[in-house]
């Protein structure tokens, strides 16, 4: 590309996309949808117990003024004006809980994250409270199971636990919001004017908002006792939220002035980055999880099959909302990372994946990556991993072919719910997110599900969607999401390379190993160690 091309590619879209295992900034062109910089930084999860998972939300602010500042310098060397970034989109990591003191701006506590398990004696003692224990009692106002996944659990736990926090209530100082809320609050003024918000699909995934009616329920609120004024305002997907004020100490403050216009859970952006606007059309994301998603239109389905149902997307503050069915799963590119840090089997995901390429096979090893529990589409939270099928002749290859196989074997399970619930099978899988790099995983994939898998060429189409939602909102207005306006998105296709008896013996052997996961667990004790 010339010097002067760069500098006339028209209107430019910024996209902030934090997940669980890293914080990118990536800006795309909005007339043609294509990338033009980014900058990727990875992100610490601590455990301080057993089943606990944390990040530091400073941590995580930091990690977006990094990535903003790096993109900008970046672009500034290819010879793009950063002037021309019209908007900025926010996606994340879904259901994570942040509790911050909005007089000095400050967390109260570390973020929980979702994969976090230390609310099982919390969701146990809910549960007492509801007749029949029935863990569906809310699920026809906000589509969700009552589980250690969503935010209100997490959010009780820290009222009952974090004296800090009980005291920000108490003085009508504390604010509580998932990552989206903590990101907007402090990149729009912060503590001198901040504004609190959330978007319909982050406000979806708490256990406390009415997916019909889009508002929080006070039933909900009242059977968590979580008080209704630290909640955020909701907002759609797609209007302008406020001006971003960055940390003006930092090179990353040339941004300063653009308004915030976007704003969806990662999984929803992935729905929209692959241009799945029509009902019936899905998209399979592979990040730290894995979660298949599928556009119902504008009526809520509820699933007989254990999905859940989730609001996709609201593109304006006067659009109707749009559902999907969802099928989560708790563990997928966390296990590569596991295999990496834990067990330090290899050095790097490639490694992961060139050891699996090595044997082909996992020589009748199965692995269930049941760290925290099992989530769609068994919601069982006494499971736990297991390898199993081991015998002297299994090596570090075959335990990361196995691996790779349970995210496969993962998706077929919730893509078989689906199927069930939609009554129409997919004909073939649209696939995103990080992992879909590894194309031993992708041709693995289309084995055991017996059709094709489509990645298209440009994978990072969770930032997409966050930036089409930017571009779009009402006064920012560049890009277009008319069906015909719509970039056709190139693609690689990997068709099943065997036969359909071989994946289904392999996919029987793999429930086998599942249902020796399941009741390993029965309770968290209050310190978060088994009992």
């Amino acid at each position: 590309m010339a010097a002067s091309e760069r500098t006339a590619l028209g209107p430019l879209v910024g996209a902030i996309d934090q997940g669980t295992s890293s914080t990118r900034f990536l800006v795309f062109n909005a007339k043609t949808a294509e990338l033009l910089s980014h900058h990727q930084v990875e992100i610490k999860q601590e455990f301080p117990r057993e089943g606990w998972v944390e990040q530091d939300p400073k941590e995580i602010l930091n990690s977006v003024y990094e990535c903003v500042e790096k993109t900008c310098e970046k672009m500034k060397q290819l010879n793009i004006n950063i002037a021309n970034i019209r908007a900025i989109g926010v996606t994340n990591q879904r259901e994570t809980t942040v509790v911050w003191d909005k007089t000095t701006g400050e967390p109260l506590y570390n973020a929980i994250v979702w994969l976090d398990l230390r609310t099982q004696s919390t969701v146990e003692r809910l549960l007492k409270r509801i007749p029949g224990k029935n863990k569906t009692f809310s699920k026809f106002k906000t589509g969700l199971p009552l589980s250690t996944y969503f935010s209100a659990v997490k959010l009780r736990w820290l009222l009952d636990n974090v004296e800090e926090i009980r005291k920000a209530v108490e003085d009508r100082r504390a604010m509580f919001g998932t990552i989206d809320s903590w990101l907007i609050w402090v990149c729009i003024c912060g503590k001198n004017g901040g504004i609190h918000c959330t978007d319909v699909t982050n406000a979806s995934r708490t256990m406390l908002f009415n997916i019909h009616s889009l508002e929080w329920d006070p039933e909900l609120c009242k059977f968590f006792d979580i008080p209704m004024e630290i909640l955020p305002n909701v907002r759609s997907s797609s209007e302008v939220y406020g001006l971003m004020k960055i940390c003006p100490s930092r090179k990353s403050g040339a941004l300063t002035g653009v308004p915030i216009s976007g704003c969806l859970g990662d999984q929803s952006a992935a729905l929209v980055g692959q241009m799945c606007f029509q009902d019936g059309q899905a998209k399979n994301t592979y990040g730290t999880g894995c979660f298949l998603l599928c556009n119902t239109g504008q009526k809520s389905v509820f699933s007989e099959h254990g999905l859940i149902t989730t609001i996709a997307y609201k593109m304006g503050r006067d659009k109707p909302a749009f559902y999907a069915l969802e099928g989560s799963v708790a563990i997928a590119g966390a296990v590569v990372r596991w295999l990496r840090d834990n067990l330090g089997i290899a050095k790097t995901s490639q490694e992961v994946e060139k050891l699996a390429a090595d044997v082909g096979t996992s020589y009748g090893c199965y692995f269930v990556p049941a760290f925290s529990g099992l989530y769609a589409p068994y919601w069982e939270p006494s499971a736990r991993g297991i390898i199993c099928g081991l015998t002297q002749f299994t090596n570090k290859s075959h335990i990361a072919f196995a691996a790779l196989e349970a995210v496969c074997f993962q998706t077929r399970e919730i893509l078989d719910a689906m199927n069930k619930d939609c009554g129409i099978p997919l004909s073939q899988l649209q696939v995103d997110g990080g992992m879909t790099n590894n194309k031993i995983l992708m041709q693995l994939q289309s084995d055991i599900l017996c059709i094709p898998v489509v990645k298209p060429s440009m994978p990072e189409t969770t930032a997409l969607g966050a930036a089409m939602a930017a571009g779009a909102a009402e006064g920012v207005g560049v890009w277009s999401l008319n069906p015909g306006d719509l970039t056709a998105v190139t693609c690689e296709r990997f068709e099943p390379q065997i036969n359909p008896e071989e994946s289904e013996y392999r996919y029987a052997r793999w429930k086998k190993a599942v249902m020796k996961s399941m009741g390993w667990e029965t309770s968290d004790s209050p310190n978060g160690k088994p009992k």
